[in-house]
């Protein structure tokens, strides 16, 4: 109830700010706006740009107190951060990216055109700018990537009271205070310690008494869809990432690493549903080109593999000429196949994505499918078997024949439905691409010399 009454209550505003807007009521317009929190901020902003224009937002980003401007900006989708940077001064830019968060900062900079990036580090102070241009060299969809350097750094030679009176110090300016680490002299990462530990210990004790040295961590080479794991299983809040020396260069925090399950998970929904290489473009902001790129080549390999099929069928004419009522069950089975390897395929590709099921269990995810597989090809063959005698009026051989490849095609669906995914992870390939079209091309064309087989075998043509 709560949600629906703040639904309307932002939807009323919306109108009063499109209203105000009109009438080149801005400050009212901005008072209204300073009502929410900053990411409702920018969702006005986004609705201000795509239905009033840049103009009209820009406005209203100037006339926003700083400290909340610079907080909305980091929430704005990039494609409209650009277009915001377009507009404004290259003061209110310095004054924007001075203020963000470093994460956030190296995002919006990663976004940039070349030229202005370089027109920004020019007034970055030597130190900033090397680390700035260090973190842009990291792979996009690394650990590097995604880190931040503002983390609190101990001293295993310093006491509980010396830690807790530098946190107070320098908490303020550090991604997370709940985590603490611990460097030795070269700058290796030797341990953690926990802001509750601290809190709790006898102030007095050493940093090196109450440190933790059993610690995950991560490499700053690591690919973010290993990261958004490791996070799953542990439920951390935050990880320290290091370089190869195990030197550590910062941590990954959970509201960043949010986005990139968001992003894993869109991606690995787009390649089960066929579509390839969207760069993270919503739907409505991609052109009609960009669609036709990302679906066509999918399809056009798909379309090749029912030449196959269709080469099943012309090599069986002479059976179905002799038994036409054949051709009425030919649609069914190829369905049934199909949705059999889907739904294993589906589960099996959830299952590796959170860690559930890994390669080494690929004997016991056969076996427990063939279990069940055979348990539904019995039950729906049963089914069919009644229906094609006492409803559809054909024989008995006929009715045999359908249901003995029904069961067939169900089992050998969904084994392959739940192999194709571990294999194609075993040679590198994202499993996400074994469901799906794919595995409904793959088990028409078992489906189909399935059934000519069986109705070869049992009905003598």
């Amino acid at each position: 109830m709560e949600n629906i009454k703040r639904d309307i209550a932002i939807e009323e505003s919306r109108e009063k700010i499109f209203e105000y807007l009109n009438q080149k009521l801005y400050f009212k317009c901005r008072d209204e706006l300073l009502k929410y929190h900053e990411v409702d901020i920018a969702e006005f902003l986004e609705d201000i740009i795509e239905e009033i224009g840049i103009k009209k937002a820009v406005i209203m980003f100037r006339l926003l107190p700083k400290d909340i401007s610079v907080e909305v900006f980091s929430y704005l989708p990039s494609d409209n951060q650009i277009e915001i940077i377009k507009v404004i001064t290259d003061v209110e830019i310095e004054y924007i990216l001075d203020e963000m968060d470093f994460d956030d900062k190296i995002d919006v900079l990663e976004e940039l055109p070349a030229n202005v990036v370089d027109k920004i580090l020019e007034n970055t102070p030597k130190n900033e700018r090397s680390l700035i241009n260090t973190f842009l060299n990291y792979k996009a969809d690394s650990a590097g990537s995604l880190m931040t350097p503002d983390y609190i750094s101990l001293s295993k030679e310093m006491t509980v009271r010396e830690a807790l009176s530098y946190i107070r110090k320098v908490g303020m300016d550090s991604e997370t205070i709940y985590t603490c680490y611990v460097k030795d002299s070269g700058r290796k990462l030797i341990g953690i310690v926990s802001l509750r530990t601290l809190v709790v210990t006898d102030k007095d004790k050493k940093i090196s008494e109450i440190m933790q040295e059993d610690y995950v961590w991560v490499n700053v080479n690591d690919d973010q869809e290993q990261v958004s794991d490791e996070f799953r299983k542990y439920g951390f809040l935050a990880i320290p990432v290091v370089d190869r020396e195990h030197r550590l260069v910062g941590i990954i925090t959970v509201d960043d690493i949010l986005d990139v399950i968001e992003e894993e998970t869109t991606e690995d929904m787009e390649r089960m549903g066929g579509v390839i290489d969207i760069d993270d473009k919503e739907y409505l902001d991609m052109s009609v080109w960009q669609h036709v790129k990302a679906r066509l080549p999918w399809l056009l390999l798909l379309m090749c593999s029912y030449l196959i099929t269709g080469t099943i069928i012309t090599s069986f004419e002479n059976v179905l000429s002799a038994v036409i009522c054949l051709v009425s069950y030919m649609p069914m089975l190829m369905g049934t196949g199909g949705n059999s390897g889907s739904q294993s395929s589906t589960l099996i590709i959830r299952g590796m994505a959170t860690g559930e099921v890994e390669i080494k269990d690929a004997f016991k995810v056969l076996w427990k499918e063939f279990r069940v597989s055979f348990v539904i090809g019995i039950v729906v063959s049963a089914i069919n078997f009644g229906r094609i005698i006492w409803i559809d009026n054909n024989s008995i051989m006929v009715a045999f024949t359908v249901s003995t490849a029904m069961m067939l095609i169900v089992i050998i669906a969904k084994l392959i439905g739940s192999m194709l995914p571990m294999i194609a992870k075993k040679v590198g390939i994202d499993p996400a691409l074994m469901a799906g079209p794919m595995i409904a091309s793959i088990t028409d064309m078992i489906a189909l010399g399935t059934y000519f087989l069986m109705a070869s075998l049992f009905l003598g043509i």
